[in-house]
């Protein structure tokens, strides 16, 4: 009669200490939060997006703190080498496999509308510094995307009529033949346009044209007062070297850039883009906050960050610090808090995303400093002028984005 309560005994003993081992040793971790970057690794904008995008992301998931609701984060990379079919493709595995919590940054415009198509089929946010056309928040505009750091209707409206007010009257673009070039040229036609000046003409270039000769020749012979680069990237830093030895800026014509990224000017140096134009959404050396960041990147990188980079650090934070408000990942709940608050940062002062999903913020109108009056590496900019975000940005009256205006 013994041996049964013994048994007994032991085997409750047994349950009770691997039930109190299964409490302080948790079979298995949180699952991470995986947030993805899908950019231009290797080819035309690696250098104005790529491993410095990437550097960015990784530093804000570092600052705040690697977890979020408890969850290590995880930050995937992918190069899809400026092809939209690869873009899409890797978003698509990314949310089905790899549960994929949102894309922080999706480089170059055709990419980046692919991945927006798939990311609204998902119901996952899309976050984008560096694409800029304006279709994102347009026709193509989606309830989860944000477009946050510069689009092509602000750059047409800061260059564009900063170069027309110097006296630019007439036009003629060097365009890059896909969705971010004839967005930016039209853009900016439109301006010149309502200002009373001309087009005189166009000349669309693949991405990565090596040879820009017979496109800068047509500019040479338009007689135009300005040749608008609506290209970017190392095509910009290309086709600017060609048209200074092709002699063009001799003959009179204003050079414009209606892109350029202080990588370009670093390529191209002060002596060939000193007096340029150009409009930004940051520059690193504009007050002690945007020094400080950038020197903490300059340790990593020994190059100076660009708007989209310093813009893909801001709106990493700021999706991070709505997940943790949220309580959650659900992409609504995470939507609603991002809009609801205010972008106060190193990058943005005072913005705001709206309805169509454009982050509102200031702009600015920069000249490239001569070689004299420059005072150290990197010492490229000096300021000319701020713009309100509303003036800067497309008006949401003038917003042809279907959920404006739903509730």
């Amino acid at each position: 009669m013994k041996a049964p309560q013994v048994g007994f005994t032991v085997f409750w003993l047994l349950a009770a200490v691997g039930s109190a081992l299964a409490q302080q040793s948790p079979t298995s971790s949180p699952e991470p939060v995986r947030l993805g970057l899908i950019l231009d690794m290797s080819s035309v904008y690696a250098d104005v997006t790529g491993a410095g995008s990437e550097t960015a992301a990784r530093m804000a998931v570092e600052d705040f703190g690697r977890k979020v609701l408890g969850r290590p984060i995880e930050v995937l990379v992918a190069d899809h080498q400026n092809k939209a079919d690869i873009a899409g493709a890797v978003a698509a595995k990314w949310f089905d496999v790899d549960h994929v919590a949102a894309l922080l940054d999706v480089a170059a415009s055709s990419p980046a509308l692919a991945a927006m198509a798939v990311a609204k089929a998902h119901d996952k946010i899309i976050l984008m510094s560096g694409p800029g056309a304006t279709s994102i928040t347009n026709e193509a505009c989606i309830p989860t995307a944000v477009h946050y750091a510069y689009n092509t209707y602000a750059l047409a409206h800061t260059t564009g009529k900063a170069v027309l007010q110097q006296g630019g009257k007439s036009w003629f673009f060097l365009t890059a033949d896909y969705t971010f070039g004839h967005q930016l040229e039209a853009d900016t036609a439109a301006v010149v346009k309502a200002a009373g000046g001309q087009v005189l003409g166009h000349a669309l270039a693949p991405i990565g044209t090596s040879d820009y000769s017979s496109y800068l020749l047509q500019a040479q012979q338009s007689n135009a007062q300005v040749v608008g680069f609506a290209v970017a990237g190392t095509d910009l830093v290309n086709a600017v070297k060609q048209a200074a030895e092709f002699g063009l800026n001799q003959t009179g014509q204003k050079l414009t850039g209606l892109l350029i990224y202080i990588n370009d000017v670093h390529g191209l140096g002060l002596q060939a883009t000193q007096g340029m134009l150009l409009s930004s959404a940051f520059y690193w050396d504009r007050d002690d906050d945007t020094r400080k960041w950038a020197k903490r990147f300059f340790e990593r990188l020994h190059k100076m960050p660009n708007m989209s980079q310093a813009g893909v650090y801001s709106s990493t934070m700021h999706y991070l610090r709505a997940v943790q408000t949220a309580g959650t990942t659900d992409t609504v709940a995470v939507m609603r808090a991002m809009r609801d608050a205010p972008i106060n940062d190193f990058f943005a002062h005072n913005g705001h995303i709206r309805a169509d999903g454009l982050m509102v913020h200031d702009m600015y109108l920069f000249q490239v400093k001569s070689p004299a009056e420059s005072k150290a590496p990197w010492d490229y900019y000096k300021l000319v002028a701020t713009i309100p975000g509303d003036e800067a940005f497309q008006s949401l009256a003038e917003s042809r984005c279907p959920l404006v205006g739903q509730k």
